[in-house]
């Protein structure tokens, strides 16, 4: 991937202007490699809850950015300089950081994704060198770090969050934040009210500090919803259930055409 795709990339985000990706649980770069030239902005690997681990994210990456097309971003397994680095030295333009309680935590996550003075992140750039180039004030000008607003302190202080230097976006992780408003469950009609006015809250506090807000969605018309409601960027949700629904749906359409044919 060229440093102009993820300079465009980053002052996009930066800019609050809207962007569409996808999400990736897999470890199957092939496949990653194929949604990634379809034409969204980027493709987010899940190394958190995905079935993948740091040689997944890697190859996935590279997967990825030979496409020349959408630009790879990370949601890290945990908020520590590791983690973090890690994934921006394998080549990720931006990171998802999960569970952000405080602003300290959201200042603790800009810190491991920033070389110093801005922050503590170790020099070690094996591929991110190849996109950015090796100086670091150069990554510290492109790198994104959003901060996932999925827990009730969350939700609490979601505008100290929104404040903390340094932080391009928040991400909201829809199935914790049902949870956190009182859901027995990801989409549990009882808290719809709660859930929606939660989201309002988010958007909002992103859009009075000039930050991005992005959501993750489990289908398209979620995704333009969203995006209609004051979210600046919103990931579609994912290769594994999207493989499953896909084969489902032929699999009863090829029984429906047999019985028809039969009958």
């Amino acid at each position: 991937m060229t440093s102009e795709l993820a300079l465009e990339f980053a002052r996009k985000i930066r800019s609050r202007e809207q962007a569409v990706g996808y999400w990736a649980v897999l470890d199957a770069p092939v496949a990653t490699e194929r949604i990634g030239r379809l034409g969204y902005d980027y493709v987010a690997l899940d190394a958190q809850h995905g079935l993948l681990g740091y040689s997944g994210v890697l190859n996935g990456l590279m997967a990825i950015d030979a496409g020349h097309t959408a630009v790879g971003m990370v949601r890290v397994e945990d908020n520590n300089l590791t983690a973090i680095g890690k994934a921006l030295d394998a080549g990720a333009v931006g990171i998802i950081v999960p569970l952000v309680n405080t602003a300290a935590d959201a200042a603790a996550a800009v810190a491991a994704a920033k070389y110093p003075p801005m922050g503590g992140r170790s020099y070690g750039p094996m591929r991110s060198a190849l996109r950015i180039g090796p100086v670091p004030a150069d990554a510290n000008a492109t790198t994104l770090v959003f901060a996932m607003i999925e827990t009730p302190d969350g939700l609490a202080n979601v505008k100290e969050i929104c404040a903390t230097p340094g932080l391009d976006g928040i991400y909201v992780g829809p199935s914790d934040l049902a949870i956190a408003v009182g859901g027995a469950f990801p989409g549990d009609p009882a808290i719809e009210n709660e859930f929606n006015a939660a989201l309002e809250t988010i958007a909002e506090a992103a859009a009075s500090a000039g930050i991005a807000a992005g959501i993750h969605t489990p289908a398209g018309e979620v995704a333009a919803l969203r995006l209609s409601q004051g979210y600046t960027f919103t990931t579609i949700a994912s290769d594994l259930t999207h493989l499953e629904q896909i084969a489902k749906a032929h699999l009863a359409a090829a029984r429906s055409d047999a019985g028809t044919k039969e009958s």
